[in-house]
């Protein structure tokens, strides 16, 4: 007989109305790694917050029952002492407060109300050993990456006596190495004892690390896959209703003039100006053509992007842009829009959205010329304006009025995405624009950006993922420590050929 240390039985849960969880069921084996998979806006964060507190008894209903006993959650600090603690995608740390900081902040290690700091380090220094992570406890959280920041996480569980650790899309923001280091690690807690919620939608990871998956569909609990039945297509199926044989549209491009180039393009670093950030880039788009950006993380992609895109990144910046074979000016973020360019950026929530705007404001912020007449906003041509691109992009809401924050991640990008297609590019540079998305809207994504294409516009993808990259783009340019090591075309190109590609430090064509 099965050994549940979790149950939740009957989850209703509902925000305005709207029924987020409706009669949800999910039940959680001691030691086993749970995959909860769906879409976007299924309802699994819904439910994790449910689970750790973050949703109080008594705004929901159902039960929930762990080791045997119902409990009753009003905040996190309860479900923590109970050895329950969740790692939300967007990660809980403060860049200005040491490591060991980081980990007893609200668990300080004080006697007599003065805090030790001897014991906070030797402490500190033991959990990060305990999740392969050998740094100085004293260094600020700012000064190491994101995969070292993912680790510093689940060390700061560890500090609280985890028993069930609910891992909210923990690799989205890694590259392939820190991501196989952090499901190495969860597997080894495993052996500890230790049992694993994992939400992602990286469904390769999944079917790697699983041992059994619970598919949500529209805020419904629709199967639990055990591990002999999981593979990628049989996850699809149950997330969307429906066979997904195409991860990509059909393309067929019908590539033009050159219309869009950058050339000799060198960026220093915003603070160390001797630091080069972008050496002699080179590039240039067609018309009706998607290129794609490969590197790892560091490579000075996102960097180049932003640079390009009116100056919002870099300083002592020297190069030129072209549009149609003539010189524009890119100084600012105002005459790069004019230019009919557009930026979407990696961190939606940081740059691509102001999380106290209702979707309406979001949509049309960057174009608010179209909608305004001597200064004064049209209301009424701006909810029509949001409400046409709520439409085309699927976003699920009831409303262009309900606020941005409170949308699933990738209902989040697809309002981003909104903004910038109101502006009308002819330039479109997507960084990550399908990170910590589902399959069912990786596709609606995919789709608007080979209309964009096939309207004669042009489109460069920065992305981590190399099958994406390879099943979206005509040309591939690959990116090393600021440079441009080399460009394949499509045809030509492999996971593989890619990778020493984005490790030469010469440039070269293939």
């Amino acid at each position: 007989m099965a050994d549940y240390i979790l149950e939740m039985k009957n989850i209703i849960k509902e925000f305005s109305g709207v029924r987020a969880l409706d009669n949800v069921n999910l039940r959680i084996e001691r030691g086993e790694i749970h995959a909860l998979c769906g879409e976007n806006g299924a309802g699994k964060s819904t439910l994790m917050n449910v689970l750790s507190g973050l949703y109080p008894f008594g705004s929901y209903s159902g039960d929930i029952i762990y080791n045997s006993d119902e409990c009753k959650f009003r905040s996190l600090r309860d479900s923590e002492e109970k050895g329950i603690v969740i790692i939300h995608q967007e990660l809980a740390l403060s860049p200005y407060l040491s490591i060991k900081e980081n980990i007893f902040l609200g668990n300080e290690q004080a006697k007599h109300g003065i805090i030790d700091w001897d014991l906070t380090e030797k402490k500190t220094d033991n959990l990060l050993k305990s999740v392969g992570l050998r740094i100085d406890p004293n260094t600020l959280v700012s000064q190491i990456g994101v995969g070292q920041q993912q680790l510093v996480e689940i060390a700061k569980a560890f500090s609280k006596s985890v028993r069930l650790l609910i891992l909210d899309e923990p690799t989205a923001a890694l590259n392939e190495e820190e991501s196989a280091n952090l499901l190495g690690l969860i597997k080894e807690f495993k052996k500890q004892g230790i049992t694993s919620i994992i939400i992602s939608h990286k469904l390769n990871e999944i079917v790697s690390v699983a041992d059994r998956i619970t598919i949500l569909r529209d805020g419904q609990t629709i199967e639990t896959l055990e591990n002999e039945d999981i593979n990628e297509e049989r996850i699809i199926r149950g997330m969307v209703g429906r066979d997904l044989t195409n991860r990509y549209p059909d393309r067929h491009p019908n590539i033009g003039e050159v219309f869009f180039e950058v050339k000799d393009w060198t960026v220093h670093h915003p603070i160390d100006l001797n630091r080069v950030m972008n050496q002699d880039i080179n590039i240039k788009i067609h018309r009706g053509e998607i290129i794609g950006i490969a590197g790892l993380m560091g490579a000075g992609r996102t960097e180049f992007a932003m640079s390009v895109f009116g100056h919002s990144y870099g300083s002592n910046i020297s190069g030129k842009v072209y549009k149609e074979g003539k010189e524009i000016s890119v100084k600012n973020v105002p005459t790069a829009i004019q230019n009919g360019i557009a930026y979407v950026s990696e961190d939606r929530k940081a740059l691509g959205l102001n999380l106290l705007m209702d979707i309406r404001e979001n949509t049309s912020i960057a174009s608010l010329g179209k909608i305004s007449h001597n200064g004064v906003i049209d209301k009424e041509a701006e909810v029509t304006a949001a409400e046409t691109y709520r439409k085309k992009m699927r976003t699920k809401t009831n409303s262009v009025f309900q606020n941005v924050g409170s949308l699933s991640g990738g209902n989040q990008q697809k309002v981003v995405l909104s903004k910038w297609l109101m502006t009308e590019p002819d330039i479109l540079f997507l960084d990550e624009p399908t990170r910590g998305i589902d399959v069912g809207a990786k596709y609606e994504i995919y789709t608007i950006i080979e209309e964009m294409a096939a309207n004669g516009k042009a489109v460069c993808i920065i992305s981590s993922e190399l099958p994406e990259i390879l099943g979206m783009c005509d040309r591939i340019y690959t990116m090393n420590e600021g440079r441009i090591t080399g460009e394949v075309y499509r045809e030509q190109a492999d996971q593989e050929i890619l990778m020493n590609l984005m490790t030469k430090e010469e440039e070269g064509v293939s």
